[in-house]
Parts: C-alpha cells; structure tokens; sequence
C-alpha cells in the first residue's frame, strides 16, 4: 500500500474529519473514494471554479427571471421617489 502525506490548513481537517464522521466513514476513506474516482473517471469528480461573480450565480439568475416575470405581470410593484445623484 501506497502513503501520501498532505499538509492542510488544520480547520480544512477537522470540517473535513467532522463531515467525514457525518457521514459514517473516516477521512482515508473519504481520500481514497476521491482518487478512485478521479483515477476512473480522469476528471475531478465535482466542479471546480475561481470564485464567480455572484451576480451570475444559478439562484440569482432565477431570482432575477422570477423578479422579471412578477414586475411583467405587475406583482411586487413598490413605488419609490428617485433621487438625484449626490443626494
């Protein structure tokens, strides 16, 4: 059997160590399930991006096309007074 050995931040461990136990399985297990699968499937196993604007977050869009949809349809309507700028 191979040994790897990992330096990590020591709060990344014990979250991970704590879902790990969760979850009903320990974190070597967890690693192991991860290379498995990364060696099977020649991929990361889950999305992995810097972190994006949240305006073009899934639930913002479908926040906004909901906004959209209610305003079209003349629901959720406030009136407000509009100020200039600088004010």
């Amino acid at each position: 059997m191979a040994q790897i050995s990992v330096r990590l931040d020591d709060a990344v461990k014990r979250d991970a160590e704590d879902a790990c136990r969760d979850i009903g399985m320990s974190l070597s297990t967890a690693i192991n399930i991860y290379l498995v699968k990364l060696g099977r499937e020649r991929r990361i196993p889950f999305e992995v991006t810097a972190d994006p604007d949240p305006f073009y977050s899934r639930e913002n869009q479908e926040r906004l096309v909901k906004a959209a949809a209610d305003a079209a349809a003349g629901r959720n309507m406030a009136e407000h007074e509009l100020t200039e700028a600088g004010d």
